[in-house]
């Protein structure tokens, strides 16, 4: 058990470390404001690190251990989706790319929460440029393969085989 702990202990690390290159280094540092998937795929890292983080405090048994690495599934899945989007639109031709919409904080202000999560999710022109690159690729691309290695380990976690408790 003490490996699950770690491990969940780590793999909470990875999010709230990456929530804090964001806002630390890449937000406040260098001036790059998150466009609407970015703040999504923010949100799924911080949910992800609470159930990770919650995991490794608890320790629970092998169902318990089960249970929160499925629920950390939902938000990684929500971030492998934003975070897909995002590359696919980084990736489209220029003559391809949707219109710059508004800002977030205007369509959570101005729509009802349905349609401005389509809205949020669905990206804009301002989620298609690219403003920063390390080794090749750009933040959502590392962003995707966070979320990619997060859920491989979430999934092991889940199915991976256990040894039976000695009976007393």
């Amino acid at each position: 058990m003490r490996a699950d702990r770690l491990g969940n202990a780590a793999a909470a690390a990875v999010c709230f470390g990456v929530l804090v290159y964001a806002i630390g280094w890449l937000q406040q540092g260098l001036g790059l404001d998150p466009c609407p998937l970015c703040v999504v795929d923010r949100l799924a890292f911080a949910t992800a690190g609470v159930v990770f983080l919650l995991a490794a405090l608890h320790g629970p048994g092998v169902t318990g251990g089960r249970v929160y690495a499925g629920i950390s599934l939902l938000p990684l899945a929500l971030g492998i989706s934003s975070a897909s989007r995002h590359v696919w639109l980084q990736h489209l031709p220029e003559n391809q790319v949707p219109a710059c919409g508004p800002g977030l904080e205007y369509i959570l202000e101005n729509f009802p929460l349905r349609r401005a999560l389509d809205l949020v999710l669905r990206g804009s022109g301002s989620c298609a440029e690219v403003h920063w690159r390390f080794l090749g690729l750009s933040i959502p691309e590392w962003t995707l393969t966070l979320f990619i290695l997060l859920g491989i380990f979430a999934l092991w976690l889940v199915f991976r085989p256990r040894a039976a408790a000695p009976r007393v």
